[in-house]
């Protein structure tokens, strides 16, 4: 089942449970996927999918970032379209992983002591490895935390 037909069932339950915030959220999600299928003229794959699920939780948390303390209206929605979000979401690495896939790559480069000089080498290699399974954020303070 794909992700498009998994979340048109949630949106079909949430509006039998007149749940019009829920189904707000998955109408979103939908139409951005049906979108991204749309834009490449064929199924998505999984990794796709999960991509433009990602893409949308951090344009909602951009939203939320951006949005003013005293809009708690706008604030409580981008929380709940987050929720919704993340339920679709693919799991994503914690801090533990990512140092093994990290030290993967350091030997791979052969470097014992990274330093602040080796980080763009290590980067080019890394991202591409961990893309879509891991916060990029999260990725660079745990290399940061390792350098030398």
């Amino acid at each position: 089942m794909s992700r498009i037909d998994e979340v048109r069932a949630q949106m079909m339950q949430a509006m039998k449970d007149r749940k019009k915030e829920r189904k707000d959220a998955l109408s979103a999600l939908l139409t951005a996927l049906k979108n991204k299928a749309i834009d490449k003229r064929e199924d998505l794959t999984a990794e796709e999918e999960d991509a433009v699920v990602l893409k949308e939780i951090k344009s909602v948390k951009e939203t939320l970032e951006l949005t003013p303390a005293n809009r708690t209206d706008i604030i409580e929605e981008c929380k709940l379209r987050i929720a919704v979000f993340e339920e679709f979401a693919p799991k994503m690495m914690e801090e533990a992983e990512i140092k093994v896939v990290i030290k993967e790559v350091l030997d791979e480069l052969e470097i014992t002591q990274p330093t602040v000089q080796d980080k763009g080498k290590i980067m080019k290699l890394l991202m591409p490895r961990v893309k879509g399974k891991a916060d990029g954020k999260l990725v660079n303070e745990v290399l940061a935390s390792m350098l030398v």
